[in-house]
């Protein structure tokens, strides 16, 4: 029987022992066949090899996670991102995280066939973020502006606009409008998705001339909601199912990255964290992850008979930061049905006004933007809308929920029940 070591609490000999026992683990794994290929018993043998594997990572990272952190980081003196620290973090320890070539050998794989390497993933930034000072570092990086924006700002400050794949943003007065053009599946969420809309809402706020940032869904070629715009489908569950969305590019990025960023702002910009506030405009529905990027608003423009529901717990999966944030919207009673029952709220009834500003005529949406834009874009408004989120949402209390929610989501995509519902996503 190969026994886990007795971790001692000494960093550089705890890491000896971790990286000759989890380099065995991976050693009987590559023993056995392919996920796909297994028996039912080589199948438990996996099982319980990941098991053994994942329980003695946790023990070592509840020990050492802010040693990690500085190893990986130079002791915090470099801010790479997620996907980067991912990497490093697969180099430098061997076994407590999975390489690129162990992701990359899986990634073509419909999700039920993968081996669950994400978990490991998971688990690393659970550790991360509950520890005070890496997890508050951490927050930090990714508030930083991506290497993709830095590289338009120039554009964009000079022509006032810039068009990506699944998002289009464009300068009007003083508004940077992200457009969400993810048209193809009703603006349902994916990796792309993520990448294209933090891109978008890095040049709103590094913009000097934008005071406000605006957030609506595009125009669908959908037959059922053609020339309609809508706000967001939800993840992309037909993606999920083939293996396509990403725990470190998709689950974690859009709450460290774009989501994060309407709250708290974008960092590492002189003199100091620049924040801009935010209306978001539903002309039809905002479903799931539509609804959750609602929750970060300063302000929500609807349609009269639109609508918004969070129907992640009938997915099987957690619904981003939504229980963090929703109960200060609509109450705990509200939370529980909207999260655990699949309620929908619709902006013309009573319960509209508990999520939704201002519920307009389709005719007098435009003339509804151009008066919160106005209301919005007053000097004191920046100011006051991040003390407000300060007293609303502190950044330790937001690291604890992100830190749970890292392993949390990272076993629940894996699990049974999801894998079953999203089966019957083709």
């Amino acid at each position: 029987m190969d026994v886990a070591p007795v971790l001692c609490g000494d960093f550089t000999l705890d890491r000896r022992a971790a990286e000759s026992y989890l380099q065995r683990k991976d050693a009987q794994l590559a023993a056995l066949p392919r996920r796909p290929d297994r028996t039912a018993h080589e199948q438990a043998r996996a099982e319980a090899v990941h098991a053994d594997a994942r329980r003695f990572r946790s023990d070592f990272l509840s020990l050492h996670a802010e040693s990690v952190y500085d190893d990986l980081t130079a002791r915090r003196t470099t801010t790479p991102r997620l996907g980067e620290l991912a990497h490093r973090a697969g180099v430098a320890f061997p076994g407590l995280a999975p390489t690129a070539a162990q992701l990359a050998e899986e990634a073509g794989r419909p999700q039920a066939l993968k081996e669950g390497r994400e978990i490991d993933q998971g688990i690393l930034f659970h550790a991360l973020l509950s520890a005070p000072v890496a997890g508050a570092h951490l927050v930090e990086a990714m508030l930083r502006p991506t290497a993709r924006a830095v590289g338009l700002r120039e554009r964009y400050e000079r022509t006032g606009r810039v068009e990506l794949e699944a998002a289009r943003v464009e300068r009007r007065g003083a508004a940077g409008h992200v457009t969400i053009t993810n048209v193809g599946c009703l603006n349902a969420e994916d990796n792309l998705h993520v990448a294209d809309v933090e891109t978008a809402v890095d040049l709103v706020l590094l913009d000097p001339a934008t005071r406000v940032g605006v957030l609506r869904g595009g125009p669908m070629t959908h037959p059922r909601y053609a020339g309609r715009r809508v706000f967001s489908a939800g993840i992309n569950l037909k993606h999920l199912r083939s293996g396509e969305i990403s725990f470190i590019d998709f689950l974690l990025r859009r709450e460290l990255g774009y989501l994060s960023k309407i709250v708290r702002g974008v960092a590492g910009v002189r003199p100091r964290t620049v924040q801009k506030p935010w209306l978001a405009v539903v002309d039809t529905f905002a479903i799931g992850g539509g609804a959750q990027i609602l929750l970060t608003c300063d302000r929500v423009i609807a349609v009269r008979d639109s609508w918004i529901s969070l129907p992640a717990a009938r997915e099987g999966i957690v619904p981003g930061v939504a229980n963090l944030r929703l109960t200060r919207f609509v109450g705990s009673r509200a939370a529980r049905r909207l999260i655990l029952g699949g309620a929908r709220i619709r902006a013309g009834e009573p319960e509209g006004g508990l999520f939704f500003d201002e519920v307009v005529d389709e005719s007098a949406v435009d003339a509804a933007i151009d008066d919160a834009v106005a209301d919005l874009a007053t000097p004191a408004v920046a100011t006051n809308r991040r003390m407000l989120n300060l007293a609303e949402e502190p950044v330790d209390g937001f690291r604890h929920y992100l830190a749970e929610y890292a392993l949390e989501q990272a076993v629940r995509a894996y699990s049974p029940d999801v894998l079953d519902k999203v089966a019957a996503f083709h």
